[in-house]
């Protein structure tokens, strides 16, 4: 064999080899696709928005952890003491203090109360972080006091960075603010002193 013939020869290989192997990793993608999907919930549950568990083992006084439902961002803040007294104070500031107004469904009968939480465990806030004007997602600010962009006597809660919409550590709108209504409060439940159920409770699922 020439030098020539050995270099098509080779060249032959190199292309059945690259065509082979081209072939193996398509045949293990399509294989691997369906495999991972098996795992995913099915369509219907995901549009029907199933409940979903929050561990809040780990939630210190003063902060806030966020999970997602039908969609939506949910806040779960561990309010301390001094937050709960900020909701006291706030009374007279914020436009429906008795959520007499619900934004896009009814607040929950347990947490018809002047901390919009079960009384069991009043220190627990479940609110969808969606602001009732537009739809921005909220920020946490936690922190009284002056502030960029805040009031001076400034109690605490959320600040919408859209349109500067405020809400307290209730959730409840500010006075004379773009936003409407407050945030809403999802139906939910205590499975144990450490976990929550969000889009159930004792009634069944929401």
């Amino acid at each position: 064999m020439n030098t020539r013939s050995g270099e098509r020869l080779d060249e032959h290989r190199r292309r059945w080899l690259i065509a082979t192997s081209t072939a193996t990793a398509i045949g293990g993608v399509a294989t691997v696709i369906p495999f991972v999907d098996s795992f995913a919930p099915p369509e219907s549950a995901r549009a029907a928005g199933a409940p979903v568990g929050a561990d809040i083992s780990r939630l210190e006084p003063g902060t806030m952890m966020t999970i997602a439902w039908r969609g939506k961002p949910i806040f779960i803040v561990n309010r301390t003491s001094e937050m709960l007294s900020a909701v006291t104070r706030a009374n007279p500031m914020v436009a429906d203090p008795h959520t007499e107004h619900p934004f896009s469904m009814p607040l929950p009968v347990y947490c018809n109360n002047e901390y919009r939480s079960r009384p069991e465990h009043r220190n627990i806030l479940v609110v969808i972080g969606v602001c009732t004007h537009l739809g921005c997602t909220p920020l946490p600010r936690f922190q009284p006091g002056p502030q960029p962009s805040l009031p001076d006597d400034w109690p605490g809660g959320f600040l919408c960075p859209c349109h500067g919409s405020t809400y307290d550590l209730a959730g409840r709108v500010f006075r004379d603010k773009p936003a409407p209504q407050n945030l809403d409060v999802p139906r939910y439940m205590f499975t144990s002193s450490m976990n929550i159920v969000v889009g159930q409770d004792e009634k069944g699922e929401a």
